[in-house]
């Protein structure tokens, strides 16, 4: 469990393929500032908002494997050499809990159709795929690429954050344009509500 506050941007040194088709997998080396020291080998950590296990470690990086399923459900082409993904290791006990509850089971991806500055903010403007609206309300939380956000508004498949600076700045986000994807996960509490509603879940 994470809270989407993101600790590091880490850069993909080393990606292995595994497997063909539609069962590919993947095998990446994520460069990192963090503390390597208090990640334990098979701890979790959110890579860009997907749950991901630490496999191996070497000075100033580690290793984690993206099964078919996490590859079909984030962003193309993310996993590969050279991409900077956003870090978060997973959430201790007594930690603060600053953002919300991310669990980092990707849902799908949102596309971005427009940045806007305003001010020393950002407002982003995404498209969210439809089997997922329903999850989406004004003021409700979302995770973005990892990141907790609060949602502004919502207009049929449509919805907008805004980025305070220091999020901008230590996250990928600042590196996005229009058209881009972002992993996006549902916030928990809005799936139980659709679930307790009457044809809410389908």
């Amino acid at each position: 469990m994470f809270t989407g506050l993101i600790q590091d941007t880490g850069v993909i040194a080393r990606v292995e393929k595994q497997g063909t088709g539609a069962a590919q997998s993947l095998r990446a080396r994520i460069e990192t500032g963090m503390n390597l020291e208090r990640i334990a080998m098979g701890a979790s950590v959110s890579c860009s908002g997907c749950c991901l296990t630490v496999v191996a470690k070497v000075p100033g990086a580690f290793e984690v494997e993206l099964s078919a399923e996490t590859l079909a459900r984030t962003v193309p082409g993310q996993w590969e050499q050279g991409s900077r993904i956003n870090l978060e290791p997973s959430l201790r006990l007594g930690d603060e809990m600053g953002g919300h509850f991310v669990f980092g089971h990707v849902d799908g991806v949102a596309r971005i159709e427009s940045i806007e500055r305003a001010g020393d903010f950002y407002r982003i403007i995404l498209r969210a795929p439809e089997e997922l609206t329903k999850f989406i309300a004004p003021k409700g939380s979302i995770s973005l690429d990892g990141v907790s956000l609060t949602v502004n508004e919502v207009e049929g498949g449509m919805f907008g954050v805004t980025i305070i600076p220091h999020t901008w700045a230590h996250t990928t986000l600042h590196l996005k344009k229009p058209g881009d994807g972002l992993n996006l996960e549902a916030d928990m509490l809005a799936r139980y509500v659709a679930r307790m509603i009457p044809g809410g879940n389908t």
